[in-house]
């Protein structure tokens, strides 16, 4: 294992986690103060647990309830400034701020039916309520989520506002007040509308899914497995962090939250093997990025992506992002491969590993993962899986006494669980603004038909435009809020090129339909490790002690897979598992794998050996032809690859070539 002393201390990681994850900057509140928070947040996730339950509570009592709990309870816990030194008491505004968010999540319970027989028409009071949910919710997003989500959420009020003074094709004839009022809290659009929605139900059940897995100790565990499967192999830490952060992500909606916690273990044993600090930094960061598009979780975006998309299931959205996730992690695990082969790296000693007996030993504790899988795949629902896998977690605890849970710990995982929900119900609140703008105005069929003729109708330009956008729109936003966002302006672009030649007004087809949510989600994720907004990149530079910049270069390679996969699956849908029998499937499987292989090789600029500047292009190319399932391509790329790799043992065998 490695030296303790190198491991990041709780209280380091902490200030890692304030400097550049939002969510973590929290009041640390005692005695009785304390004691009341710790109660609201347990009244929170039974309030939630209750409405899953019996799903007997009207949609709009839900979300206003929802939402009152969450903005209340982040005006007591998230300072104004995130430097505020006063981290133990709350500003005397807050308090007031608190009380007007109970007030509005209280407006619909208490209104609901006089609400609904005004059809649209609002009173004073009504316009009161509804100005005030829209700007506490634009407070609470900016100080538990960040500026960047607020920013956009706030333009996009603007621009419905003044839509007769936009420019061009942007323009439209404008919301009144009350119009914009309206459209935002008092429709199923606005703040109250999907994505709040989908925060209330699926994302609140599976974080408390994470709260609950965290106290059995599984996070933990994941480093000893990952340590146990790979720390041997060359460059064994930078493995360790690529299947840790993988199974990480399953239990954690933030990349930098994942980079922290994995990393603070991973990054000290790699740096200690021999890896420089921005490499070092740069896997971690690469690894703990891809846990977001990792499924089955998919850092909740997969349960949005059901309801956005429309007609499809949430193992439909798992399925589909199964062979891209894997070809991700195959192309760290390739480039860091081979990084340590350049280098002369090893893996880790005997006694650097944990007791292998007593890792397997605890086994059990990815029994519930494993549940939620299988319980998605027999066609449950996501709550109901969701609830079911908390139980499991429960229950599989009980098998040994270092991972069971008492009564304690189950209070403890529920308020837990809240106080994790607080930011993503901000998040998804501010993108129910972003998307009721889009839809009362119809902003994004416009941006989406000028995206395309900025691209003048050619599918490769405009793919590459929308993946600047959806980069640019994910930089600092969470990955909830990201895909909402990328998916509201920038996905319509490669849906409307997509379907030009078909029969208008006809469904999308689900291919095309899930081709283009997934790219536009992959390239909002990456905007984590793409510099210059790299949050992820600079929180491993954070625990690495290396440069912030050149970690996200390095991350930015390691995930090159991001930046091709992509295009390959827009262009070629077999490889989301659409349409494909098993044969091809494997087929698209092993191919893409053997591209990845050359595409990481020509990265690193070894393999077997160094290679020379010319080699390395034929290597990517080989591997780009090999990754784009396509019959002739493929037979070309499997041809140019196995060239490489004799041509390589052969002159390595002479001699001809000095080892790097």
């Amino acid at each position: 294992m490695a030296d303790q002393h190198e491991i990041l201390s709780q209280e380091e990681q902490q200030k890692i986690l304030e400097k550049y994850d939002p969510e973590s900057a929290t009041r640390h509140l005692k005695g009785i103060l304390g004691t009341i928070v710790f109660l609201v947040l347990l009244a929170f996730s039974i309030f939630q647990l209750y409405a899953s339950i019996t799903q007997s509570l009207p949609r709009q009592i839900l979300l206003s309830v929802h939402l009152g709990f969450a903005l209340s309870l982040i005006y007591i816990l998230f300072p104004a400034r995130k430097k505020s030194k006063k981290k133990h008491s709350v500003a005397w505004y807050d308090y007031i701020l608190a009380l007007l968010s109970l007030g509005v999540g209280a407006y619909y319970p208490l209104m609901l039916d006089t609400i609904a027989n005004r059809v649209g028409t609002l009173t004073s009071m009504d316009l009161l309520v509804g100005t005030l949910a829209v700007l506490l919710t634009l407070e609470a997003t900016r100080r538990a989520v960040g500026i960047p989500i607020t920013v956009i959420a706030t333009l996009f009020i603007a621009y419905a506002y003044f839509g007769q003074s936009m420019p061009g094709f942007l323009a439209h004839r404008g919301l009144n007040f009350e119009s914009l009022i309206n459209t935002l809290f008092f429709t199923s659009e606005g703040i109250l509308g999907t994505p709040l929605y989908v925060s209330a139900t699926f994302i609140f059940l599976f974080l408390l899914f994470g709260a609950f897995l965290v106290k059995t100790g599984v996070g933990q565990y994941f480093n000893d497995l990952a340590l146990t499967i790979a720390g041997k192999r060359v460059g064994g830490p930078a493995k360790v962090a690529i299947f840790s952060s993988a199974l990480q992500g399953t239990i954690s909606g933030s990349s930098v939250a994942n980079v922290v916690t994995s990393g603070s273990f991973t990054i000290p044993m790699m740096k200690k093997l021999g890896y420089k600090k921005e490499f070092a930094g740069a896997v971690e960061a690469a690894a703990s990025t891809g846990g977001q598009i990792m499924p089955p979780v998919m850092g909740a975006a997969a349960f949005l992506m059901v309801e956005f998309i429309g007609g499809v299931s949430y193992w439909d959205i798992a399925k589909a992002a199964a062979i891209p996730a894997i070809l991700y992690f195959s192309g760290i695990w390739i480039m860091t491969h081979f990084e340590a082969k350049r280098v002369g790296l090893v893996g880790l000693s005997k006694e650097q590993l944990p007791n292998k007996k007593e890792v397997f030993k605890k086994i059990h504790l990815l029994i519930p993962i494993l549940m939620v899988i299988i319980l998605l795949m027999s066609g449950m629902s996501v709550m109901r899986a969701a609830l079911w896998s908390i139980v499991a977690t429960i229950l599989v605890s009980l098998f040994l006494k270092e991972t069971r849970i008492g009564i304690k710990q189950i209070i403890e995982a529920l308020a837990d669980g809240a106080r994790t929900a607080l930011a993503v119900a901000a998040a998804t609140a501010s993108a129910g603004i972003i998307v009721g703008v889009v839809t009362k105005t119809g902003l994004g069929l416009k941006l989406a038909n000028g995206l395309v003729d900025l691209a003048n109708g050619q599918l490769l330009l405009t793919l590459f435009f929308t993946m600047l956008t959806a980069i640019v729109l994910g930089m600092g936003s969470p990955t909830t809020a990201n895909y909402v966002i990328t998916s509201t302006i920038a996905a319509p672009a490669i849906i409307t090129l997509l379907t030009m030649d078909m029969p208008a007004g006809g469904a999308v087809p689900v291919s095309i339909a899930i081709s283009a949510h997934l790219f536009v989600f992959y390239f909002g994720i990456v905007a984590d490790i793409t510099p210059p907004v790299a949050l992820a990149a600079f929180a491993a530079a954070g625990v690495s002690g290396g440069e912030p910049i050149r970690t996200g270069v390095n991350s930015a390679k390691l995930a090159i897979a991001a930046f091709i996969i992509p295009y390959m699956f827009v262009l070629s849908p077999e490889l989301l598992m659409i349409d494909t029998t098993i044969l091809q499937l494997i087929w698209v499987l092993i191919t893409a794998i053997t591209g990845m292989i050359g595409i990481g090789a020509g990265i690193i600029g070894f393999w077997y050996r160094k290679l020379y500047w010319f080699e390395r292009i034929i290597a990517i190319i080989s591997g780009l032809m090999l990754v784009y399932p396509e019959g002739l391509t493929d037979t070309i790329g499997l041809l140019i690859f196995a060239a490489m790799v004799v041509s390589q043992l052969v002159t390595r065998k002479k001699g001809k070539y000095k080892l790097a």
